[in-house]
């Protein structure tokens, strides 16, 4: 892999400039869900307007709280957060926020995983959150120069009458040019996908393209038990495959890209540390794949952070990042001329950074 080496007139060290050179580059995302990327701050502004305790009522102590501990405290936080996500406008809230913090740190495009039946059964409504997400990812893309478009997700150990509202909920939010895709969350381990086959289908007719989550906290059958019954386009972490080496060379001849979020990865136990996780030796395989935060604030971690860890455990440089950065856009579910667009400017960008940082183009190939 590529190691990058500082100008020497810079006056920065490598590393300061490889930070430089993450932050500036015009990236995508991926795998993000929008809930658990909620800022404290936004939660607190949420809280205080239902009256809702949290353990901590300024944002320094909410960034505590949030700090992962378990898996316990974790659906603790997130829970509070779905609390306070009760009317259209703590929604449009949410959203705006979010793409705010996507456009400080370059991300000009953004697929994100929403749970929409999840507010739907606590009694929001369906058609008002539509408008008020609709709204808020119009108003973030005008002022931010941000993108916002939503996966809504089937949650596997709900029930088939939530995913009948997920589904539809999501073809209307594709005629708003909202969602573009049907999700598939939850819990892995016992819950066979099997049952929500026919969303899928009903999905595919409505002009939706389809992920799902699978070889997260369950291994490779996981991931092959969605490829057939969800027919996926994308998968959500997928890591596991890397058990199975078969499903491993299915996955690279097929070009089903992973959406690899490895903070979260090691934060929940699937590996122990970064230098652990098998994104280099499925990304050596020839699996396409691409880098996320999962949930960035619950995590501690950023989508500049994920690129970084990944730069140390693995020794990336320039040409490595941008190629990853380059991949999002790629793999995103963007209309074919605007992803070729935006591939294109992942080139300029790290060719004219390469020259500022480095002192020589950052040059992409393929």
């Amino acid at each position: 892999m590529s190691s990058p080496t500082a100008r020497a007139d810079a006056g920065e060290p490598a590393g300061a400039a490889l930070a430089a050179f993450v932050r500036r580059l015009p990236k995508a995302e991926l795998h993000v869900h929008l809930e658990g990327a909620m800022p404290p701050a936004t939660l607190l502004a949420l809280a205080k307007r239902h009256r809702v305790e949290l353990p901590a009522d300024d944002e320094a102590g909410l960034t505590r709280w949030f700090r992962f501990r378990d898996f316990d405290h974790f659906v603790e936080v997130y829970l509070a957060i779905s609390a306070c996500l009760r009317e259209p406008e703590d929604f449009h809230r949410l959203a705006l926020d979010f793409v705010a913090g996507q456009a400080r740190q370059g991300v000009v495009y953004t697929e994100a995983h929403f749970t929409v039946s999840t507010h739907v059964a606590g009694g929001a409504d369906g058609a008002g959150l539509l408008d008020a997400l609709a709204a808020a990812a119009a108003e973030g893309e005008r002022r931010f120069g941000s993108a916002l478009r939503l996966i809504p997700d089937v949650v596997r150990n709900m029930g088939v009458d939530r995913a009948d509202v997920t589904v539809e909920w999501a073809a209307a939010a594709r005629e708003r040019r909202l969602a573009v895709a049907l999700g598939l969350a939850g819990i892995e381990r016992g819950h066979s996908p099997a049952r929500f086959a026919p969303h899928f289908a009903a999905a595919a007719e409505a002009g939706l393209h389809r992920v799902a989550h699978a070889g997260e906290h369950d291994g490779a059958d996981s991931v092959h038990a969605v490829i057939e019954h969800c027919a996926p386009e994308r998968i959500g972490h997928g890591v596991r495959a890397v058990e199975d080496p078969a499903l491993v060379a299915e996955l690279a001849a097929n070009g089903v890209p992973l959406e690899v979020c490895p903070t979260s990865n090691v934060r929940l136990g699937v590996y122990r540390s970064i230098e652990e996780h098998p994104f280099d030796r499925l990304r050596r395989a020839g699996v396409a794949v691409t880098v996320n935060s999962d949930d960035p604030p619950l995590f501690g971690t950023t989508l500049e952070d994920e690129y970084l860890r990944l730069a140390a455990a693995f020794g990336y440089g320039p040409v490595d990042l941008a190629a990853l950065a380059r991949a999002a856009f790629r793999h995103s579910f963007l209309p074919a001329p605007e992803r070729e667009r935006r591939e294109r400017e992942v080139e300029r960008a790290a060719a004219d950074l390469g020259e500022e940082l480095f002192g020589a183009a950052v040059a992409l190939t393929g």
